[in-house]
């Protein structure tokens, strides 16, 4: 019987979600399988991978033939670099210490890779948000100088309609005035 390890598709519609799993070459993709060694979530950042490390090697190393995105996925845990690793110990390269050695130092350069590819990505955050901001306040300002300018203008407008009502009161008061100063004069 031809073993593969391949995706099996789950999740809702437009939301997938895979579990890993050993089947038999020729059942369908959803069907039946042997046994269930993992999960896999593309819609996280990045993807989650949920993997029995040991049962993933032993298929492996049994001969179970893997997906092209299995064995990508298998790669990135580093499944492919123990069997290799494990293939020096049986050829008598190095022995088994020096090989978990090697695949631990391996996990821990992965690992600070990961995270300074996260923590680029949070300073590029960060800089694209503050940067928003700048815009953001650069934009406001110019508002608040346009509706400044207007109530200026406004006010201005106020100020010119009110002496120019009190310029043509004042006439009218000076006049009566001035006729009232005119008769006592005489």
């Amino acid at each position: 019987m031809a073993t593969k390890i391949r995706l099996q598709r789950g999740g809702r519609k437009n939301y997938a979600f895979y579990s890993i799993v050993i089947a038999d070459a020729r059942a369908p993709r959803d069907g039946k399988f042997t046994e269930k060694i993992g999960t896999y979530n593309p819609n996280t950042n990045p993807a989650t991978v949920d993997l029995n490390f040991d049962r993933a090697l032993y298929w492996v190393e049994t001969g179970a033939q893997p997906t092209d995105t299995v064995r990508n996925i298998l790669s990135r845990e580093g499944v492919y670099l123990m069997k290799h690793l494990r293939g020096g110990v049986k050829k008598g390269a190095f022995d088994e210490a020096a090989a978990q050695k090697k695949f631990d130092a391996w996990k821990a350069d992965k690992q600070k890779g990961l995270e300074k590819v996260a923590a680029d990505e949070a300073k590029a955050k960060k800089d694209a948000a503050a940067k928003e901001l700048a815009q953001e306040k650069k934009v406001n300002e110019e508002i608040a100088k346009k509706v400044a300018e207007k109530k200026a203008a406004a006010e201005a407008a106020k100020a010119e309609e009110e002496a120019a009502k009190a310029a043509a009161e004042a006439p009218a008061e000076e006049a009566p005035a001035a006729e009232a100063e005119a008769p006592a004069a005489e």
